[in-house]
């Protein structure tokens, strides 16, 4: 049976530990701005899924990758020695798509204000497309064709 709540306490503590890892293990200047949004472990506790995001251009994001390939020995050790379990799960690293997806988000909604926008100015300035008073009333003689006097029979 998995413990659930153990997994994500040891998933918290990869966490941390491949953060403090990034300024303490990794020894390249090109690292720039490397932020661990997530970590996911299995259920045996044997793979560790690190999710990160980088500050930057695609360019930067490229050398974020090869640099975590590089160190992914190293971090591994380092998680290993201070998590102090038995096995030390293998570890991924997964740039996330979070940034991404929220800034295709903001554009949505952006797209959207701006039609609603458009179709709150066309309501504004849009009129009836009959007459403005649709209802039938009854004539009087100002129209002009006032009703025939009834017979006085």
């Amino acid at each position: 049976m998995v413990d659930q709540a153990r997994a994500r306490r040891i998933a918290e503590r990869i966490k941390q530990l491949v953060t403090q890892g990034l300024t303490q293990v990794v020894k390249d200047e090109r690292v720039g701005f490397i932020t661990i949004t997530d970590v996911r472990v299995t259920g045996d506790l044997q793979h560790a899924s690190v999710f990160y995001t980088v500050l930057g251009t695609p360019e930067d994001r490229e050398t974020a990758a090869e640099i975590l390939a590089t160190y992914r020995g190293r971090l591994r050790s380092f998680v290993g020695k201070g998590l102090g379990i038995r096995l030390t799960p293998s570890v991924e690293f997964i740039l996330d798509a979070l940034p991404e997806d929220a800034q295709h988000m903001d554009e949505l909604l952006r797209e959207v204000a701006a039609r609603d926008a458009e179709l709150a100015a066309a309501r504004a300035r849009g009129d009836f497309a009959g007459e403005p008073d649709p209802y039938r009333k009854p004539r009087t003689e100002e129209d002009g064709d006032a009703p025939d006097a009834p017979d006085a029979r």
